[in-house]
C-alpha cells in the first residue's frame, strides 16, 4: 500500500483545521483500500490556538502528526519543513485555508499513477481575490515568463502532488530566501497539471499582506532569473550609447559645424545631462546588486531554515 504524505503549513488557522481534516480523511477513506495517508501540519508560530487543534487531533489519529515551530518563519519555510519530514511514496502540498479544493486530491493521485512526477494545481481564478491581487498576480507571471530561467505556468499554485524523486531531490536545496514551487519546477521532472477554481477562505483572514506578496515576488525575480541583474548592464549599454551619440552630436554641432540646436546646451548642461545619464546607470546597478548581495549574505550566514520546539513525526 502506497503511503501520500499530506504536508500543510498553517498560520493561525484554528478555526479552519478541524474542518480541513474532515475533508482530507474523507478523502481517504474512500481510497483507504489502495493508500495510505499522514498528514503532517507545520504550525508557523501561530498566535491562536492551532497547536492545541494540532495536539488533539494528533492524539485521536496517529497519522496526523505536527512540527511546531519557535516562531514565524513564513509560509515557504514552513512547507519545506514538511517536505524535509514527509515520509510517503508522494507528497501533497494544501493551504490550511480551504481554497484549495481538497475532492481533487484523487484526481492528482491518478495522475501521479499514470507517471507524472509533479502535478501542479493552476488556479483559474479566485472568488475573493481582489482586483488589485489580480492585477498584481497577472503582472507576477508575465514579468517570470519571460524572465524565469524555467516555465511557470500563470495561476500555478503551492497546491501539487510531487513523487519521492522529487521530494528527495528538493531536500537537497539549501538557500533559505526561497519559493517553493519555483524550486520544484527548476527541478524539471514529468509534469502534468489539474486546473481549479479557488473558494472563498471560510476562517480567518489570508496571512500574506501585500508587503510579504512584493517580497515574495521579489525573491522570485532574484532567485529564480538572472535578468534583473544582466538588465542593468543592458540598460549600462543602451545610455551609454545614447549619451555617446548625443554628446558627439553637441560637439560636433556646436564647436565644428554651428548647428543652430547643438549651439544652445551651455557647456554646464552639457556637463548636467552626462551626469544625470551616469548617476541612473550607478543607482540602478548598485540596487539591483543590493539584492544579489543581500542573498549571497544570508547564504554565507548558513542559518538554520527554521527551528523546531516541538514535534510528532
Amino acid at each position: 500500500m502506497k503511503l501520500i504524505s499530506i504536508v500543510i503549513p498553517a498560520y493561525n488557522e484554528e478555526k479552519n483545521i478541524p474542518l480541513l481534516y474532515q475533508k482530507i480523511t474523507e478523502i481517504f477513506d474512500m481510497l483507504k483500500n489502495n493508500y495510505a495517508y499522514e498528514i503532517i501540519f507545520v504550525n508557523d508560530g501561530s498566535l491562536d490556538s492551532t497547536i492545541n487543534e494540532l495536539e488533539k487531533l494528533s492524539q485521536e489519529n496517529e497519522s496526523v502528526k505536527y512540527i511546531d515551530f519557535s516562531r514565524n518563519f513564513g509560509k515557504e519555510i514552513a512547507t519545506s519543513a514538511g517536505i524535509n519530514h514527509c515520509s510517503g511514496d508522494a507528497c501533497i502540498l494544501i493551504d490550511a485555508d480551504l481554497q484549495h479544493p481538497i475532492e481533487l486530491i484523487p484526481q492528482f493521485i491518478q495522475k501521479w499513477e499514470q507517471g507524472y512526477e509533479v502535478i501542479v494545481g493552476v488556479r483559474k481564478k479566485s472568488k475573493s481575490d481582489s482586483w488589485i491581487k489580480k492585477i498584481g498576480s497577472g503582472l507576477f507571471y508575465k514579468i517570470m515568463d519571460n524572465i524565469a530561467e524555467v516555465k511557470i505556468v500563470s495561476g500555478s499554485t503551492d497546491f501539487r502532488l510531487i513523487d519521492r524523486k522529487v521530494i528527495d531531490e528538493f531536500n537537497r536545496f539549501t538557500e533559505t530566501k526561497r519559493l517553493t514551487r519555483g524550486l520544484i519546477d527548476w527541478l524539471g521532472f514529468k509534469k502534468d497539471y489539474i486546473y481549479f477554481e479557488a473558494n472563498d477562505r471560510i476562517n480567518g483572514v489570508a496571512s500574506y499582506s501585500f508587503r510579504k506578496l512584493v517580497s515574495l515576488a521579489i525573491t522570485s525575480f532574484t532567485s529564480l532569473s538572472l535578468f534583473p541583474l544582466k538588465l542593468a548592464g543592458y540598460f549600462g549599454i543602451l545610455i551609454t550609447f545614447l549619451s555617446s551619440i548625443i554628446g558627439f552630436y553637441i560637439l560636433l554641432g556646436k564647436y565644428f559645424f554651428d548647428w543652430h540646436f547643438a549651439s544652445t546646451f551651455s557647456d554646464a548642461e552639457n556637463l548636467a545631462i552626462f551626469i544625470v545619464f551616469l548617476v541612473g546607470i550607478i543607482l540602478m546597478s548598485i540596487g539591483l546588486l543590493a539584492l544579489y548581495i543581500a542573498n549571497i549574505q544570508r547564504e554565507v550566514i548558513n542559518r538554520p531554515l527554521y527551528v523546531i520546539r516541538n514535534k510528532k513525526v
